[in-house]
Order: structure tokens, then sequence, then C-alpha cells
């Protein structure tokens, strides 16, 4: 069973600018509630029991979030308000749960994934991509029970419009298992449109297995000078991993630019 996830949070944010200029992105409320709450939530419903969140010490209001136990502590005895206790109670539940490591130079999200190597426990992880929501069904969920019944690696995947194929990892698909999952054959990082194998794009979930390490201890920089967990992923692929592609259910929001996290809070708002 998956029980640990990863959640690579040590990004500058740059595309949220002006907002990320002081503050954590994935802290910005999407819906009156902070973003990265929503990919916990998906997280504990999903099983898991421990969270390695990746920072930076840029990124350190992140953890002061979870560990403001004074504040809260002296504004509950003042003030008296329920609203303000359950919301201390809910985060002292998830810190209870956090582990904290520090990427500090932006290296890439394979860089980040290979600093939480000496805490991961078990064959295989669930990693998140806080950038990513999938509301109306845990995507998390339903790919850790693709994982149980093959016993393989999974990654989330959608169907994206062939123009946009230069933004996203295209999978190259090797066999259909249903309707809603594939053998890949192959990741592609940000292809141009006439090499693009497919239209099917990674999405931020992930299962990995523990042997993506191997391939990051000696994994090269790829495109813009960063190491892609992208290209590990490849590797492993052609050492013989089997890996799953998942079209999962839910709706995905992208809440990684000014225009997504706007109309983010507008679709939550809605549920």
């Amino acid at each position: 069973m998956i029980k640990q996830a990863i959640i690579p949070l040590a990004g500058q944010g740059t595309r949220l600018l002006p907002l990320t200029s002081i503050f954590a992105k994935e802290l910005l409320p999407i819906n009156g509630k902070p973003g990265i709450e929503y990919i916990l939530d998906e997280c504990i419903e999903a099983g898991i029991k421990e969270i390695i969140f990746i920072i930076s010490k840029k990124k350190q209001l992140i953890k002061k979030y979870f560990y403001n136990d004074s504040f809260y502590k002296k504004i509950i005895k003042t003030k008296k308000d329920k609203r303000i206790k359950y919301e201390y109670e809910k985060i002292k539940k998830f810190k209870k749960m956090i582990k904290f490591v520090y990427q500090n130079k932006p290296m890439g999200t394979g860089d980040a994934v290979l600093k939480t190597k000496k805490f991961i426990k078990d064959k295989f992880f669930l990693m998140l991509l806080p950038d990513d929501l999938i509301i109306k069904r845990n995507c998390s969920k339903d790919m850790i029970l693709v994982h149980k019944k093959y016993n393989c690696s999974v990654m989330a995947s959608m169907n994206v419009k062939r123009n946009t194929v230069k933004r996203w990892g295209i999978y190259s698909k090797e066999k259909k298992i249903n309707k809603n999952n594939f053998f890949i054959k192959d990741v592609v990082e940000k292809p141009e449109i006439k090499y693009a194998p497919s239209n099917s794009a990674v999405i931020g979930r992930y299962i990995l297995s523990k042997d993506i390490f191997k391939k990051l201890n000696n994994q090269k920089k790829g495109k813009g000078g960063e190491i892609h967990i992208t290209d590990s992923i490849k590797r492993l692929i052609e050492s013989g991993h089997k890996i799953i592609g998942h079209n999962f259910s839910g709706k995905y929001l992208d809440c990684g630019t000014m225009k997504g996290y706007i109309k983010s809070s507008m679709e939550i708002s809605k549920l």
C-alpha cells in the first residue's frame, strides 16, 4: 500500500507575480482555503500517512504556517471563536504528518525528488505537484487502486490540445489496458508539435518506484539546465519498468498561472 507522499514546494512561483513576491504561492487562498490544503486533503483521503514537503529557505513561510502554535493558542484564549479553533485543530493534524526537506537551489523537479531519498521507506511512493488541482474525484486514490492491481508505477494523464504539447511532458503509448489506463512506451519532455508522439500529457500525480533514485543519482541536466523527473522516468521505462498512464476522471485545474488561479477559485466555489 502507498503510505508516503512527496510534494515539491521549492519553486519560485514567477507565473503568479506579484502575489508571490512575498508570499508562497501554495498558501494563496483558493475559494478561502490555502491551495496546499486541497492537496493534503487528497492525500489523507487516499490513505497517505506521511507527507514530505520539499521547500527552500525562501519558502519558510510554508513551515511557519504549520508551526504557528503560539499565535493560535493566544488568539483562541482571547477570542473563543469555534471557527478559529477548528482551523487550528486541522493544522495540528496536518503537522503531525509532515516532514520538511530543503532544495535551496532551483535545479528542477528531479533534483527535488532526490532530496527525499533517505526518507522513503517503501518500494513505491506518491508524488503530487501543487499547481495541479484535480477536483470532483480523488485522482490519487484511483491511481493507488490501479497500482494495487498491477503492482507498478502509475502516472496521471490528460488529453491536451495538440498546439499546447510544448508545455507538457507527453506520453508515447505502448498498449491500451482499458478505457482509463494504458502502458507507457516513452515520455518526452515538452516536445515540439511535430515531434509529439501523442496529445496525452503528464499531469502532476505520480506513483513511482524507489528505483527512480538510482536514475536521479546520475541524471544529467535537461531543458532549461534543470534535472527533470521526466528524463529519469524515461530511463526507468528503458530499463524495463512497467508504468501505467491513468486517464483520471476528475476535473483538472491549473493553479500555477494567474488566469488558472482565478479560474480555480471560481470552479471550486461552485462545488
